[in-house]
């Protein structure tokens, strides 16, 4: 098995990924030769008394020890790549020598539960810990929404039942900030929050400003046109001829700034007088009006103290374990975390889920490939195509319905019941039918695919980009005027990039408390290991010179009274004439 995989390895032509992916996916008691790399020889042979005492946990922190085995050979891959890293992959790989050294002489179990201690207490929410704390509390990740419109480009054509046009218009950026406020930390290891969300223009990030004017649909009369359908004909009558009255059309123009966060309207003073339970917003209509100095709701997570594998699983939201938007008690759970960071110990058969207030739903990830973030060992998250997918292709699905096309989630049950749909930009991973409905859209991997890079071993985010897109739904209503023969299509109305990344002082505090600091620890106590041997060898041999000298003396002093009695005996003989033999005198 061993000479397989090293075939594996030379066939991929010894690419840092690759490795990884191969060594995780190998038994830790096979034998691994790198050619050109030197010999990288790992065993591991741990008694079953050993490992009947190393928790699930443990298991992932020496895969993850292992991996940190192969990650000096994939930094010959980034040596040439990344020269703003250069310093920090030379400092990084002197520790990962270190650590291999450290790994053939120390025995996993004590490996494992230090590297336990060091991560439990880096990534546990608990105040006392300092660094992990400040971190989650007042995320210091900046972070970006970038708006891209949908500009009608043939709004009376439409009208008349042809095939809408659009051009996108942006990004539009705004900076985003995410104090949390209202912390309580429960009993139970599980601590309350909310996130508040504060959105600020940047023009030097943006395409143009928030005072450009768009062509647009009127979201609020046309989602108030279907409705209208179902009234009876002479309420059609009077529903048509207020529409006349206020001006209202199918599309409008309106600035940037008054789309996004609000405007006003005469139809909108009207309907809260007539219908004052019926419009869900306040004062004016934006598509973000009610997000910005908004919270997300009441967050529930677990703090990790009692369990470092829950922490930041969402318990509760809004004081439920579930949401009732939903037709099935799965698509109602609350699985994963609050979308910020993640357990540790992440391997790539875990999936990525998480709770999204703006969709309403839980969403899982998957595993695409390994790589490197800023100099960091990284996994890369996607979303699957099953994820908005329709009940019919992927049944678990059907829960969410009813459905339209594959590639589209229909949110109106969380929207008050405005004909709101979620999608991927431009209908990327949808069904075909969606974007050849609509000229202009040009769905690709490259700009529409949202990802997540995380870090493994810690599971805090170090790259996000978080991509979808809103989608009126637009039809013919019988008897509304306003309406006129338009297709029955699903409209993109804009779509939005939330992204961040570790970068500048964060970046270099993180390396330290998750890179730098765990190696110097294994590094010490490497060395206090060499020392202690050292000590051992020193007082063993002190012990034998000891007990030489010992027997030296005992030697010579046995030696020396066999002498003197032998010489006394020589003094005493005479010869026959009197002469005494003096030779044999000592």
């Amino acid at each position: 098995m061993g000479s397989q995989l090293e075939a594996q390895i030379q066939l991929k032509g010894y690419d840092g990924a690759a490795i990884t992916e191969i060594w995780l996916q190998a038994r830790p008691d096979w034998e691994l030769n790198i050619p050109g790399s030197g010999s990288l020889e790992r065993t591991e042979k741990m008694g079953k008394e050993e490992t009947s005492n190393i928790d699930k946990r443990h298991d992932h922190a020496s895969q993850m020890s292992q991996k940190a085995a192969v990650e000096v050979v994939a930094f010959n891959h980034m040596w040439n790549t990344d020269s703003s890293s250069h310093r920090r992959l030379q400092q990084y790989e002197r520790f990962m020598q270190q650590h291999e050294r450290f790994m053939q002489q120390t025995p996993a179990f004590v490996q494992d539960k230090l590297v336990d201690n060091i991560l439990d207490q880096n990534v546990q929410i608990d105040p006392s810990t300092g660094f992990a704390y400040s971190v989650w509390r007042d995320v210091p990740i900046p972070f970006y929404l970038s708006i891209y419109f949908f500009e009608v480009m043939n709004p009376e054509a439409i009208l008349r039942g042809e095939k809408p046009v659009v051009a996108q218009r942006g990004p539009y950026v705004y900076r985003e900030y995410r104090p949390k406020g209202n912390i309580t930390f429960n009993e139970n290891y599980t601590v309350s929050y909310r996130v508040y969300r504060q959105f600020h223009f940047d023009p030097e990030r943006s395409a143009g400003n928030e005072s450009d004017e768009l062509v647009l649909p009127n979201m609020l009369a046309l989602g108030v046109a279907i409705l209208a359908e179902k009234l009876s004909p002479f309420m059609k009558v009077m529903f048509n001829a207020a529409m006349k009255e206020f001006n209202q059309t199918a599309f409008f123009k309106k600035t940037v700034q008054e789309i996004m966060w609000g405007y006003d309207d005469e139809l909108i003073n009207f309907l809260k007088k007539l219908f004052p339970n019926l419009l869900p917003f306040k004062d004016k209509y934006g598509l973000f009006a009610d997000l910005n100095n908004t919270d997300t709701g009441l967050f529930t997570i677990n703090t990790g103290v009692d369990d470092i594998n829950k922490v930041h699983r969402v318990n509760t939201w809004n004081g439920a374990n579930k949401v009732n938007y939903w037709h099935s008690a799965q698509c109602n759970m609350l699985n994963g975390t609050a979308g910020e960071m993640w357990p540790p110990f992440m391997d790539p058969s875990d999936t990525l889920k998480f709770f999204s207030p703006d969709a309403c739903r839980s969403l899982e990830l998957v595993y695409q490939r390994s790589g490197w973030t800023f100099g960091l060992p990284s996994f890369r998250y996607i979303a699957p195509k099953t994820m908005l997918a329709n009940g019919t292709v992927y049944p678990p699905n059907e829960g969410f319905c009813p459905c339209r096309e594959s590639g589209v989630l229909n949110v109106s049950t969380c929207r008050q019941h405005a004909q709101i749909f979620i999608s991927h930009p431009h209908f990327y991973n949808a069904d075909p039918v969606l974007w050849e409905a609509v000229g202009g859209l040009h769905p690709n991997e490259k700009d529409h695919a949202l990802f997540i890079d995380i870090h493994p071993l810690s599971g805090i985010p170090l790259n996000v980009s978080i991509k979808l897109q809103l989608n009126l739904f637009l039809k013919s209503a019988k008897g509304i005027t306003i309406t006129g023969k338009m297709q029955t299509l699903l409209y993109p109305l804009i779509w939005f990039d939330e992204s961040g990344n570790i970068d500048g002082p964060i970046l270099d505090t993180f390396y330290t408390f998750m890179v730098v600091i765990p190696r110097v620890v294994q590094c010490v106590q490497y060395i206090l290991l060499v020392l202690g041997s050292l000590l051992v060898v020193i007082a063993g041999i002190l012990g034998i010179i000891l007990l030489q000298q010992d027997r030296n003396r005992k030697l010579c002093t046995e030696n020396t009274g066999d002498k003197s009695v032998y010489s006394e005996k020589t003094k005493m003989v005479e010869v026959a004439n009197g002469t005494v033999v003096t030779e044999s005198y000592l």
